[in-house]
């Protein structure tokens, strides 16, 4: 077990308790008989917390798994077409009046980028497959930000558009159990197949040749990582909208703190993951906004956009 991990267990020991108490109305566990409390508590603020812990665990671990994959420290799950791939099918079925199948939606865009991943860069080989599978990525997520961004003007009804701009956003609120029940059994395979391929990223950080002759199949390699990464993507963006930048943040912080392996990363930006998304969502329902609560999403991307920009700054002034 690696150092990071009992104060990470331990952080969110304190935090969980928190955040189900925290909220514009804030419960006491010292007078239980608050008026509606076990229905705010059981209905409203458990799954809320929960969604908020599978979708962290599961975006931390991706983001450990990408950056140990392409062996940069500036990769992030949502930089690479699957998230707003996923986003599209999203959107789509709420445009065309379908919701009741955004889940599956997203869940089958998540899926198309991953095949077109897998089916650009699977054959490529070295320092090539690598390359392309960032170009790819990229490529998937102008393609599908340009085809959101029509079906948005496209929109049937000002109804429809206010529904896809506010899941765009990214938001934790007015989430259920059922929610809860939709992303956890892909965000847990999708962090076991990432496992899985742990070893093989040890491996790859001595570069492709000796990870070859130590046995790695770049081509299985690539299919662990890609739809691992996928699995949990697209079910964080099927029951939450688009949060991103957890996958770039956590483990850059948490690295420092390990023996710099993609193995030992793992669990740590999981849990690291997991306690960020947990403690953002509990203070974005603690600031009083006008219209409501702030989204998650748009939280974490103004706290994200500066820290990328940091270690652009810090990495250029590296290579100077």
């Amino acid at each position: 077990m690696t150092r990071p991990v009992p104060l990470l267990l331990a952080a969110l020991a304190l935090a969980i308790p928190l955040s189900l108490l925290a909220g514009q109305v804030w419960l006491n566990p010292f007078a239980p008989h608050t008026a509606n409390a076990f229905t705010i508590l059981a209905e409203l603020r458990a799954p809320r917390a929960a969604l908020a812990l599978v979708i962290g665990a599961g975006l931390g671990g991706a983001g450990a798994a990408m950056q140990g994959y392409l062996r940069n420290p500036l990769a992030d799950p949502g930089l690479f077409g699957v998230a707003p791939t996923a986003a599209f099918g999203a959107v789509l079925s709420l445009a065309l009046g379908l919701g009741a199948l955004l889940p599956l939606a997203s869940l089958l865009g998540a899926a198309i980028a991953m095949a077109a991943l897998a089916l650009i860069a699977g054959n490529a080989s070295g320092q090539n497959s690598t390359t392309l599978f960032a170009l790819a990525g990229l490529m998937l997520a102008s393609l599908s930000g340009a085809l959101t961004s029509l079906v948005i003007s496209l929109a049937p009804n000002p109804f429809a558009l206010s529904e896809i701009v506010t899941w765009l956003m990214g938001s934790l609120e007015s989430r259920s159990w059922h929610d809860v029940l939709l992303a956890a059994p892909p965000t847990a395979l999708g962090l076991i197949l990432l496992s899985r391929a742990a070893p093989a990223l040890d491996a790859l950080t001595l570069g492709e040749e000796t990870a070859r002759s130590l046995g790695v199949n770049p081509t299985r390699l690539l299919w662990l990582v890609v739809l691992g990464t996928g699995l949990v993507v697209g079910a964080g963006v099927a029951a939450a909208g688009i949060i991103g930048f957890v996958g770039l943040v956590v483990p850059h912080i948490l690295r420092p703190y390990t023996d710099q392996r993609p193995s030992s990363l793992l669990l740590p930006s999981a849990l690291g993951g997991a306690l960020l998304l947990l403690i953002a969502d509990c203070l974005c329902r603690l600031l009083p906004l006008a219209g409501g609560e702030l989204r998650i999403g748009i939280a974490l991307s103004l706290l994200g956009a500066p820290f990328f920009l940091h270690l652009l700054l810090r990495l250029r002034s590296e290579l100077a």
